[in-house]
């Protein structure tokens, strides 16, 4: 789309945003007229376009008003202090699949990393099952198979007690692990990279192994549901990392601290919303994960996990008007 046909389309909605920030900036009188009925979803709108601008290289002038609009306007949210919840649905409803799919360039590559890393260690531990020693050492072996065995592991039910401590610990595992992979993409994104790839081949390394221990469906069945978006989380966490990386190495036009500071405003509102995924992932992890239960039923609830899920971050948010 031309910058020309970009400003015709969305300058209404700019127009109207300022006059709503008129009257909030004015007297108490004017802040109780001003037109404030759609300035919370014009707002989310002009950040998503001041994206759009930056990515599409439109002119520095326009991307300089979007960008003194939308502080303006930030600046009004944050006095007004929307209520908390609203807010939260707004984002998980729109702003952070839109966010997602903003980086999906970095998320693909985070996602092929994990996924091809993941495929060769299993195909190769399928082959030569002396191989799994490289990537997990005997007592990680020992541990998997004390979890996942039928003939090894414990059949006892676990308690509530012990399912609210789980639930504690793997928000407190994945969470860490997720924000030391975005974290590390500091490093020229390298450690980014590196981390997906160690967690690919983690992964595969423990399917092949139990795959041929006759561990298997204990395994799989355990883990496709809370898969879904734990492993979803830490692509995103990957991708978000790699574009931090980036910026640092290709800052472009701008000084390597302002394009940081860019990629940051870009990439902090996925991490936001991988926190809210791994939350979610250890409870099911938690609560569900451990029930005995037919496979067929559990095979099927973790297929829709990873459906709507996958439905989610590809439509929620969508711009009705044309293309994002």
């Amino acid at each position: 789309m031309k910058q020309s046909q970009f400003e015709q389309r969305y300058r209404p909605q700019w127009q109207r945003l300022e006059a709503a920030l008129q009257g909030l900036e004015g007297s108490r009188r004017r802040r109780r007229q001003a037109p404030l009925a759609a300035f919370a979803a014009d707002y989310q709108s002009l950040c998503h376009q001041l994206a759009l601008a930056r990515e599409r290289g439109y002119s520095l002038a326009l991307q300089e008003y979007l960008n003194a609009l939308m502080l303006r306007a930030h600046r009004q949210l944050y006095r007004q202090r929307a209520p908390l919840l609203p807010a939260m649905a707004t984002f998980l409803g729109s702003g952070f699949p839109r966010a997602v799919r903003h980086l999906w360039r970095w998320h693909l590559i985070s996602t092929l990393a994990f996924l091809l890393s993941a495929l060769l260690v299993w195909g190769m531990i399928l082959h030569d099952p002396e191989l799994v020693h490289t990537v997990v050492d005997g007592d990680g072996l020992a541990n998997l198979e004390e979890m996942y065995h039928p003939d090894l592991r414990d059949g006892a039910e676990r308690d509530r007690a012990t399912d609210l401590r789980m639930f504690g610990y793997y928000i407190y595992n994945n969470v860490g692990i997720a924000f030391r992979t975005f974290a590390s993409g500091l490093l020229l994104g390298v450690g980014a990279l590196l981390a997906m790839l160690f967690n690919g081949s983690f992964f595969g390394a423990a399917a092949g192994h139990l795959s041929l221990v006759g561990a298997a469906q204990p395994f799989f069945t355990f883990v496709i549901a809370h898969g879904a978006p734990e492993l979803i989380a830490i692509m995103l966490a990957g991708g978000a990392g790699l574009r931090l990386g980036w910026a640092v190495l290709s800052p472009g036009s701008w000084s390597r601290v302002e394009a940081l500071r860019r990629a940051a405003a870009e990439t902090l509102p996925v991490m936001y919303g991988v926190l809210v995924l791994l939350i979610l992932a250890a409870f099911i992890e938690a609560f569900w994960s451990p029930r005995e239960l037919a496979p067929a039923v559990k095979y099927s609830v973790g297929a829709l996990c990873w459906l709507a899920l996958a439905l989610y971050l590809s439509l929620a948010g969508r711009n009705r008007h044309g293309p994002e």
